[in-house]
């Protein structure tokens, strides 16, 4: 069964060496426990926990709705030698994402953000998150306001790590993520939800670079591929449908994996 769709506590591991594991984590469930999901019951952490029978500490996040690599370590002392990377920038993180409308072709996004919960008079810390056209899509639906329905696929490659930033950068760029109930369109997500059987945030981690944790001077690429249909069943759906995405050559590539890059 795609873990998009998954009963069991099994996550699927994409990387394991040392004190240091990476795994996939599917749409929908928490990173870990918290009083602002109380009715949520699919925590990563606890999982992968039960699962290895060794305990883990993460070092990064991703948002409940986010599929993709995550990065995790089974030591305090792992934890802080993979930290130290994220702090420094050393991880080059590349995401993909649907998207209301269509985006330029490439844009630099740097925009300040508030923390989620700061007060109103706390001081927004510096984001910045390059963005890259990959497909475009159009469909003769009407929806909301508009006679056609457009879409885009974009790839989001973060420079620094604010919470939720890329959906806020997409928003501040007037186009949303699809499945993005605080910063979309009702309409929108409702409709594509309906289209493609599956209600989610159309984000997706899709690959991790860093300096290895066991071999100095070398580096790691790991990966969660959308042509996985083992790992990433909602991207095959939304790839395999019948419309006519404006680049010839995007679904290929993005049904035969992305490279990470750095």
């Amino acid at each position: 069964m795609p873990p998009d769709g998954l009963a069991s506590a099994t996550l699927p591991v994409l990387w394991h060496e040392g004190e240091c594991i990476a795994i996939h984590k599917p749409a929908g469930w928490l990173v870990h426990r918290t009083g602002l999901d109380a009715g949520e019951t699919r925590f990563v952490v606890q999982a992968l926990r039960d699962q290895i029978g060794v305990p883990v500490h993460p070092v990064h996040r991703l948002d409940k709705g986010t599929s993709g690599v995550l990065l995790m370590a089974l030591s305090p002392a792992a934890a802080r030698q993979l930290s130290a990377h994220f702090e420094r920038r050393e991880v080059h993180k590349r995401y993909v994402a649907m998207v209301r409308g269509w985006p330029p072709d490439q844009a630099h996004v740097d925009h300040a953000l508030r923390p989620d919960d700061a007060a109103p008079q706390a001081p927004a810390q510096d984001a910045v998150t390059d963005f890259r056209l990959l497909a475009r899509c159009s469909l003769d639906v009407p929806v909301d306001r508009y006679p056609q329905t457009r879409v885009a696929l974009v790839e989001a490659l973060p420079i620094t790590g604010r919470r939720h930033q890329i959906r806020r950068h997409l928003k501040h760029l007037a186009h949303p993520i699809i499945g993005d109930a605080t910063h979309g369109k009702g309409a929108h997500n409702r409709w594509w939800a309906e289209r493609l059987g599956v209600q989610r945030l159309w984000l997706h981690a899709a690959s991790l670079s860093l300096p290895h944790p066991q071999r100095e001077g070398e580096w790691l690429d790991i990966a969660s591929p959308l042509s996985s249909a083992a790992l990433n069943a909602d991207w095959q759906r939304l790839l395999s449908e019948p419309w006519q995405w404006a680049q010839a050559d995007a679904r290929e590539r993005l049904l035969t994996g992305l490279v990470p890059a750095r």
